[in-house]
């Protein structure tokens, strides 16, 4: 069966609210239905709205270091702080961009966005989205008894490419990667070091389909997928690798003179 990708229209909500009541809402709305295999891939900030993770930037107050990052960035000082607030490590960054980590996840200005949100406010990422992921996958199961994959997406640049892509920044109910290790190309070499990022290729095509604007599709369901389903936890482990290990932290960090 060839791979299909089934976006939900959902109703804009403004207030926390359960996300596994609304997407009961919006599977009815758009008349489908959930079936065992199914990986359904649902935006980081619908989840984040839900949560209540918005910041109200008139109510920040800026410690020191957060003002010598909004000056050295060139960034708000409350957005500078609220960066900092987010951040694990902070790596260097450009006028209004600042390259962190939190949580295993590198991304500019801690994954905050203004985007859908009010006036003088922004969205954190989602709290424990691992554990967010689980237990909608749980929900779903105790529901419909049928096996399914949770995969949240958040949209994101590629280094020396225009235009953003989807990323998983967190799962459940699925293996996240695929180790190609072994296995031979068409020439009949072994590959070395190849993983497939299972995850975060069926996020990135489902997230082709959600849209990034007014689109209000926050739900996307990928049948066929060939994903393979797990009982087991993820762990948050698996999909990231640190950055002493990233090919591109370490090579731009290293320099070369011309």
């Amino acid at each position: 069966m060839p791979l299909t990708v089934l976006p939900l229209l959902s109703e804009r909500k403004t207030e926390q609210f359960d996300v596994f009541e609304a997407l009961l809402e919006s599977l009815e709305k758009n008349n489908e239905k959930l079936v065992d295999g199914d990986i359904i891939v649902i935006s980081t900030k619908y989840i984040s709205n839900a949560q209540g993770r918005i910041i109200d930037l008139s109510k920040i107050k800026t410690s020191k270091k957060g003002k010598d990052v909004s000056e050295k960035f060139k960034l708000k000082s409350e957005i500078a702080e609220v960066i900092l607030r987010e951040s694990d490590s902070i790596f260097g960054g450009i006028s209004g961009f600042v390259i962190t980590s939190a949580d295993n996840i590198m991304a500019p200005n801690a994954g905050i966005d203004k985007s859908n949100a009010k006036e003088n406010q922004v969205i954190l990422y989602p709290k424990d989205p691992y554990l967010f992921a689980e237990q909608l996958r749980r929900k779903i199961f105790l529901r419909f008894l049928i096996h399914v994959g949770v995969i949240l997406v958040d949209s994101r640049l590629m280094p020396a490419r225009v235009g953003t892509t989807g990323v998983a920044v967190a799962c459940a109910g699925m293996e996240p990667v695929l180790d190609m290790r072994a296995k031979k190309d068409l020439d009949g070499k072994p590959l070395k070091v190849t993983f497939q990022a299972v995850a975060d290729n069926i996020a990135t095509i489902a997230n082709h389909k959600m849209g990034e604007g007014g689109e209000s599709k926050p739900f996307a369901i990928v049948r066929d997928s060939g994903a393979k389903l797990t009982d087991r936890k993820i762990s948050p482990n698996e999909m990231a690798i640190s950055p002493d290990q990233c090919v591109y932290v370490r090579g731009l960090s290293s320099g070369f003179a011309n």
